[in-house]
Formats: C-alpha cells, sequence, structure tokens
C-alpha cells in the first residue's frame, strides 16, 4: 500500500477550503473524559440530535472522507465529532499522522475503573464511490424510503453512529460505567500507513482497552427480509493475499493479429477460475455458526443442507452439502466467503495504444483464507497447477521488496493469531442484550469474511469483536464497496437500542 505525500503547493486542507487548523484545534483534549457524574452539557452544533443515529450517521456521510492513493482528508470529520462530543460535556483528542489532514479521534468517557476499559473503533475512512453511476450524491446522506444512501452508510458511518449515539445517550442520562469507555475513529483503514497499527505503536496508551468492538459480525433477516434471524459477533478475520496472473508474449501492429495474444491468454485463464477447486472446510467458529443458523433459520430446506455439511464424513459430501447452502441461503455470496477460500478477479493491465498488440497482460486477483482452513502455500501451488500450460504464469504480490516467502509467512503469521475469546462479561452483555431487543434471534460467535482494523490489538491479546449491530438484507450487505450503499433507517435506530442496553449492564448509576 502506498501514502503519498501531499504536494506542498496544494494541501488537501486548503483544496476543501478549510484554512489554517491551529495546534489547539489539533489536540482538542486531554484525551480523558470527564467525570461522567457531571457532564457539562452544551448544545450541539448546527442543532444535531446526536443521540440520533440516523441524524448522526447522515452528518457522517456528508462528509467525504474518500481514501484516495492510501489517504483520506479526516480532519473536518473529526472536528464535527470533537466538537460533537464536546457539547455532552466529554473531550475528545485529534491525534494528527504524519498525513495531512489525517487524523485519528479519540473521546473517553470516565468511568469508576474497576474493570479494564472498553474501545469502540470505528474507521472514518471510505472507500471511493468509484465511476459508476450513482441515483444519489454518494456524499449527501439521502433518506429515501427508509433508507439512508450514501458512501459509508453500511461501511462503516452507520455503525460509528449506533455506537456513539448510544453512548451519548447513557451521557446524557449522567451515567457511570464500571469502567472508562473509549471512543476510537480511526484513519486508513481501508488503505494507507497510518492506521490502528500505527496507533498501536505510537499512541496505545490513548486506546489500551480490556475489550474492543468493532466492524464485523453482519445481523441476518429470515427469508422475508425483515424478520430477524440471526446476529453475529465476529472473533477471528480472513486475511488474504494478492495474486498476479501474467502472460507475455510480443507487440506488434494491431492489424495483424496473431494467436494467444497475452491478453486473450490472461483472459482465458480468468474465464477458468469458476472451476478452481475450493473445498468446503469450515474452522470451528464457522462450524459454531453455522449450527447456530440452522437453529434459527425458518428455512428447513437451509436447516437441512447445514446438518449435512456439518455431519458429511468426507470432503465430496462435504462440497456437495455446501453447494447446497450456497444455494440455498438468501446471503449466498456471504455464506460462501464463511465455508471456504475464496477467489476474486480485481483488476487487469494490458495496452494502451490503439494500434499496437500488448506484449503484456496480468490481471491481479484476492484469494482470501479462513483462520484454521487451507494452507496458503498448498492454495497457490494449486492454482499453479491449474494453471499449468495455459501460457499464464502465476506470481504472489506482497509489500515492496519483499519475496513471495516472506509474504506468504507474514499470511501465515496473521492466520495464527488465535480468535478472541468469548468467555468475556462484553460477550455475555451483547448476546443478552440481542435477546432482549430482538426476541426469538439467536446470537452466536463467527469470523469476518474481510480483514479489518481488529490485526494489531488481537495480536497483543485483547478480544477484539466485530459487529454491524443493525439488521441488513442481503441487496444492501452487497452494495457494500459498490453503488447506492445504504442501511435501514428504522436497522439504525432498533441496533442503537441495543448497543444501549448492552452499555445499561455495564452501569453503576
Amino acid at each position: 500500500m502506498t501514502n503519498p505525500q501531499q504536494p506542498s503547493g496544494l494541501s488537501r486542507r486548503r483544496a476543501l477550503g478549510l484554512g489554517t487548523v491551529t495546534a489547539g484545534a489539533l489536540l482538542g483534549g486531554t484525551g480523558r473524559g470527564a467525570a461522567a457524574e457531571s457532564p457539562a452539557l452544551t448544545a450541539a452544533p448546527g442543532g444535531l440530535d446526536a443521540t440520533d443515529p440516523v441524524e448522526l450517521a447522515r452528518a457522517m456521510v456528508r462528509h467525504d472522507t474518500s481514501n484516495v492513493d492510501g489517504a483520506a482528508v479526516t480532519l473536518p470529520y473529526a472536528l464535527m465529532l470533537r466538537d460533537l462530543w464536546r457539547a455532552a460535556g466529554v473531550p475528545g483528542e485529534i491525534i494528527p499522522t504524519p498525513t495531512p489532514d489525517n487524523v485519528h479521534f479519540v473521546a473517553r468517557i470516565a468511568g469508576q475503573g474497576s474493570r479494564a476499559p472498553l474501545l469502540f473503533m470505528g474507521h472514518s475512512d471510505v472507500v471511493p464511490p468509484g465511476p459508476q453511476r450513482w441515483s444519489v450524491n454518494p456524499f449527501g446522506g439521502e433518506l429515501r424510503d427508509g433508507w439512508l444512501y450514501g458512501r459509508g452508510a453500511l461501511d462503516m458511518k452507520g455503525t460509528n453512529a449506533v455506537f456513539m449515539s448510544a453512548l451519548l445517550r447513557h451521557v446524557r442520562e449522567r451515567a457511570v460505567f464500571d469502567r472508562d469507555i473509549v471512543f476510537l475513529s480511526d484513519c486508513d483503514e481501508e488503505n494507507g500507513r497510518y492506521g490502528v497499527a500505527w496507533l498501536v505503536d505510537h499512541h496505545y496508551d490513548k486506546i489500551a482497552a480490556g475489550v474492543a468492538l468493532t466492524e464485523g459480525g453482519w445481523f441476518l433477516a429470515q427469508r422475508d427480509q425483515r424478520s430477524p434471524m440471526l446476529a453475529s459477533l465476529t472473533c477471528a478475520d480472513r486475511r488474504g493475499v494478492s495474486v498476479e496472473l501474467v502472460a507475455d508474449r510480443f507487440a506488434t501492429h494491431s492489424s495483424r493479429p496473431y494467436p494467444d495474444q497475452a491478453a486473450v491468454l490472461v483472459g482465458r485463464a480468468l474465464g477458468r477460475l469458476d472451476d478452481f477447486p475450493r473445498h468446503v472446510r469450515p474452522n470451528a467458529l464457522g462450524r459454531a455458526y453455522f449450527a447456530e443458523l440452522a437453529t434459527s433459520t425458518h428455512d428447513e430446506h437451509l436447516a437441512s443442507a447445514i446438518r449435512a455439511m456439518l455431519n458429511a464424513e468426507g470432503q465430496a459430501g462435504r462440497d456437495r452439502a455446501g453447494a447446497m447452502i450456497v444455494a440455498r441461503s438468501d446471503y449466498p455470496w456471504l455464506h460462501d466467503a464463511l465455508l471456504r477460500t475464496t477467489v476474486s478477479a480485481m483488476s487487469t493491465t494490458a495496452g494502451d495504444y490503439v494500434s499496437v498488440i500488448p506484449s503484456h497482460a496480468a490481471a491481479q486477483l484476492r484469494i482470501v483464507f479462513q483462520p484454521g482452513g487451507d494452507n496458503p502455500r498448498e492454495v497457490i501451488a494449486a492454482l499453479r497447477r491449474f494453471l499449468d500450460g495455459s501460457g499464464v504464469s502465476v506470481n504472489v504480490l506482497g509489500e515492496p521488496g519483499a519475496t513471495e516467502e516472506q509474504t506468504l509467512a507474514r499470511l501465515e503469521a496473521d492466520l495464527a493469531v488465535p480468535p478472541s475469546t468469548t468467555d468475556t462479561d462484553v460477550f455475555r452483555m451483547w448476546r443478552d442484550a440481542v435477546h432482549e431487543t430482538y426476541p426469538g434471534a439467536g446470537a452466536v460467535a463467527t469470523q469476518f469474511e474481510a480483514r479489518t482494523s481488529a490485526g494489531p490489538l488481537r495480536a497483543r491479546g485483547i478480544p477484539v469483536y466485530g459487529i454491524y449491530p443493525h439488521l441488513i438484507d442481503n441487496e444492501s450487505l452487497n452494495r457494500m464497496h459498490g453503488t447506492d450503499e445504504r442501511v435501514g433507517a428504522a436497522a439504525l435506530r432498533q441496533g442503537a437500542e441495543m448497543i444501549y442496553r448492552m452499555l445499561s449492564a455495564m452501569r453503576v448509576r
């Protein structure tokens, strides 16, 4: 990943017309929250009710925090958060990074101190809206037909708003918690070098905690896509590696095509990927998740397929049952990712001149593994055998200067980090809050299908749980990082109620 510095002639801050920001504004506060017994409440900026997760999420979405070339402009967003926390009587601190205008923000609600702090961690940056045509302004925060639209509405400003609004409800009630509660808005999660790992290395004292919550587990609906079915809290992340398919031939005039051109060879190889064998090998978290799904779903055909997969004695039977699960699931791509290694085509490159057949073509893949699942080295070797004779070579991509061996060793180390324990009061409080807020819904630990900011804290032995604390339908799930990203307004409010109830179990007053 790259993180170029801004040209000295035009900073992002100046481009946005923000003017000069003083050192005092950057520091914001001490990072230690005011005593919860007597917060100095003032009017929120712009009359915004920050205890309403929908209105707060709209305000968040209206800040363009697109991560472009490894950095985002997060300072205006952080200043808004600081002002909202200050209005509630809780000081916040803005932590600059070496990238201009790209910052972390931390607020702390001082508690009784009888237990280690709880950290809420939500990234401020979003992926760019891309060249696709949206039906709304990606940064307009538009509410339409009960949906909040915008880049980051789902990933993850909606969740940030749920976390923050639930906390501010308790602050407004002058609650006293048995522990400090830390709210972190981190930058560089989507791409960049100054994210949570950098924060842990340079400012760990600001965010040290006994347990942390960040993005992760989904709350799925029944087949009607409205009734709550299964909430999950993720205790591990899948991790991936980028692989490049490369073909080299020779360049010539485009008026004289020849067989097996470089771009054609790469295209053929991509066309074969759907047939690359990927076996169903759920790890312990995956097996527990699907077992709970089988008891939570109203679809007996899905439940039967899950039981067949869990009870299969051989790989062939497990693969057949896994295919039935994916075919029957209302969240097929998600459940495929929780069952086995996945391979995605990310980008292609070839020629750039109209009259030249390029000599070189390449396609980049992303291969993502479950902890405790397939051996990455064996999968790479199997892919090379699968494409043998195709005219395409398979290269593992890593950090600049890293060898394939170094890249795979790092991936194996990441996959070897133990999952977060569920033997914590926070996990139990979450489960109880789910059952209280959504009677009849299941609640289970699982793994997340992608990487989050949890890794640097899990590597230190801190339990980190991932959660999207609101009901999600499959169509909205598939818009994540896509066009017309959205989240349900009613779902956000009910999710905030669930987090509020979870936090209520930590109150001593």
